[in-house]
């Protein structure tokens, strides 16, 4: 039964998305625990991914464009001697060179040339959209896709075991730090053909977005075990993610009505928090006032 009437002003959840559910399977799987409609999600994993999804519920679905879920965490595993048509293990093998000569020291060096702010090649399977359709719908209806080379940072891309030798394949188990925007198995891609045998993932997990990392994270069956899926209600949320102010009654009631108050020099979006540690609003200070960015209760509240 989905919730009817006014939206409360709901929160977060962070999710553990299983491997085999796109992001959109996780957002209805959570509609239905959370009785309501009214849920989105940031920063899409795709279907083989595992890992932190984060999901907003009610009136917190806002807040999501707000959070600031630039710098993320993967854990990995690159398979090189093999690419394919997606880049990972779901596309078809369409080159497989030996690759059980590599050395420990040729894969380093590989690694090192994709580290720092680097020009991605996005997969062509990827979300972004091309004359208004997105990428993977054209690759899919057997269109020749090749996406423009964009801006990315690698912060680090490491080994976190020594490589194994599986045949002719060679197996990296990584861990990534990288900007928004960034494709891991780009970065798969790209090293295999950097040492000339191709490359593409098997596995891929997400273990932060932004602030929120696996720590807070529940697997859709844990969930389903709470009588209230939502663990961080929209104040907990905000401060997980952003400054917080504390303010009056009286300025709450301005921010309502969409008003400015005096600023007290906190820069960047902050959280405004009243009494009783409800959430009023999003600030950003400017032009000598404070002003309300996104707002989270009815005026005059």
């Amino acid at each position: 039964m989905v919730r009817k009437g006014p939206a409360g002003p709901g929160g977060l959840i962070i999710v553990d998305k299983p491997s085999g559910m796109t992001s959109h399977d996780v957002v209805s799987k959570v509609r239905r625990l959370a009785k309501t409609r009214r849920v989105g999600h940031a920063g899409t994993l795709d279907p083989m991914a595992t890992g932190v999804l984060v999901i907003g519920v009610e009136r917190s679905t806002k807040l999501l464009n707000h959070l600031v879920l630039t710098d993320k965490t993967y854990t990995a595993t690159i398979r090189l001697g093999a690419a394919t048509t997606t880049d990972d293990a779901d596309g078809e093998i369409t080159d497989a060179t030996d690759a059980s000569g590599l050395s420990r020291p040729q894969i380093l060096a590989g690694i090192a040339i994709l580290r720092g702010e680097i020009q991605q090649r996005p997969s062509s399977v990827s979300a972004i959209k091309v004359d208004g359709e997105r990428a993977y719908v054209r690759v899919r209806a057997g269109e020749t896709v090749d996406l423009a080379a964009r801006p990315v940072v690698v912060s680090r891309f490491e080994l976190i075991s020594e490589p194994r030798l599986l045949d002719r394949f060679c197996d990296l188990d990584v861990i990534v730090d990288c900007s928004s925007g960034t494709y891991v198995r780009a970065l798969a891609r790209d090293l295999g053909q950097l040492l000339g045998v191709g490359g593409h993932l098997t596995v891929l997990r997400r273990t932060r977005v932004g602030p929120f990392s696996l720590d807070q994270a529940l697997t859709l069956d844990e969930l389903a075990e709470l009588a209230d899926p939502i663990v961080l209600p929209l104040p907990q949320a905000i401060g997980a993610a952003m400054p917080i102010r504390q303010i009056t009654e009286a300025e709450a009631a301005e921010l309502s009505f969409g008003r400015t108050i005096e600023p007290v020099g906190i820069r960047g979006t902050h959280g405004a928090l009243k009494p009783g540690g409800v959430a009023v609003a999003l600030l950003e200070e400017s032009a000598g006032r404070s002003r309300p960015v996104l707002g989270f209760t009815p005026a005059g509240s």
